[in-house]
């Protein structure tokens, strides 16, 4: 079968490489296409665009980029026409992708989505038109079966594939391991992960970096997005001394005490190492009053979300600032709330059903397929 796969982040880029590899158990004769990041590349996948020349966040930065965007959307129509897929793969990326999923409808290409976009967020007038472009949808919220219900659209639970990734073993036999291989100090390690993005990573990482020399007993060390060049964090930062581990995310929060995260699906990963965390987003004036007016959540982040409740703190706009933020570090950094959050963060993981995510999803595709 031929496959056009397109992910616009780094989290995309990872949940569709693990597919890639369970479709490659059942279609050994894959071939695969895509928009995405190293890993899909890495997946056996022919890079067309790489995320980071895709990933525009914000209202004002997307109006900013909008000619940009436009000239992408073009390619792409062109790209999968040219290629002849057997079926387009959509990963999350919503303001492209659901672009795509309807021309791909009008042009008779099978369309399956994965990872949905959180229409349940804003924009539900947005269900309509996946009902009527997207074949299959397969999500991995365990809320977004119900929310699809109510519209009479019926999707598929695949369970959430970081499960299959934070339970894989630890390249490392132990923290001082790690310490050791990193030129890390004596001190339990804080991961601070600004984002992916170079706009999140100049409002975050300022913020975050301020924090060192009010924790000295700590180690303070930034999850570097393998697409960011390591001199950009240093400039952003201020500082030359500050400790940047690159493409190994989850070995650093494996091995972290506390988290400072920008809200996303980091917060998500995060937890489920359970580790103890501060959520932290600022967003552009305009961008973040427009989100305010129509988007209709009660927390922001996704383990808030899932849960329902407040279980990690959410500090956004005004207030993620250096002066709050020390506050709800050291709070983290109490046992007593660290052994009620990490309780949480249990609860938190059997609500989102089992492992085997990617190969669920693997199977639902090649069923559809008839393969």
């Amino acid at each position: 079968m031929r496959y056009y796969l397109i992910a616009g982040e780094a989290s995309g880029d990872m949940h569709a490489s693990n597919l890639m590899h369970e479709l490659r158990k059942k279609d050994q004769g894959a071939v695969f296409r895509c928009w995405g990041g190293d890993l899909m590349q890495a997946a056996g996948g022919e890079l067309v665009k790489h995320y980071r020349d895709l990933a525009y966040m914000g209202f004002l930065e997307v109006a900013m980029n909008i000619r940009t965007i436009m000239k992408n959307l073009s390619f792409c129509k062109e790209d999968i026409l040219r290629f002849e897929p057997d079926v387009l793969i959509l990963v999350d990326y919503p303001g492209f992708n659901l672009r795509i999923a309807g021309f791909a409808h009008n042009k008779g290409i099978k369309v399956i989505y994965y990872i949905s976009p959180q229409v349940w967020a804003w924009k539900k007038s947005r269900v309509s038109g996946i009902r009527k472009n997207v074949d299959r949808m397969l999500v991995i919220l365990p809320f977004e079966q119900e929310f699809y219900k109510r519209y009479n659209y019926n999707v598929e639970f695949v369970g959430h594939p970081l499960l299959d990734v934070v339970n894989r073993p630890s390249s490392y036999r132990n923290y001082g391991a790690f310490q050791s291989a990193h030129n890390l100090g004596p001190g339990p390690l804080v991961a601070l992960l600004p984002g992916s993005r170079k706009q999140e990573i100049k409002r975050m990482l300022p913020v975050m970096a301020s924090l060192a020399v009010k924790f000295p007993a700590y180690e303070f060390v930034v999850a570097g997005a393998p697409s960011v060049d390591p001199l950009f964090y240093r400039q952003v930062s201020g500082s030359d001394r500050l400790k940047i581990i690159f493409g190994q995310t989850h070995e650093l929060l494996r091995h972290a005490h506390a988290a400072m995260v920008t809200s996303g699906t980091a917060t998500l990963e995060t937890a489920l190492f359970g580790v103890p965390q501060v959520v932290c987003y600022k967003g552009s004036a305009i961008s973040f009053a427009i989100a305010r007016r129509i988007v209709d959540v009660k927390y922001i982040s996704l383990v808030n979300l899932i849960m329902d409740r407040q279980v990690v703190t959410e500090l956004i706009q005004a207030k993620f600032n250096a002066k709050n933020l020390e506050k709800e570090l050291n709070a983290i950094l109490d046992e007593r709330a660290r052994t009620r959050i990490i309780s949480d963060y249990n609860i938190l993981r059997e609500n989102l059903g089992g492992e085997g995510a990617s190969g669920r999803a693997a199977e639902i595709i090649g069923r559809f397929l008839g393969s």
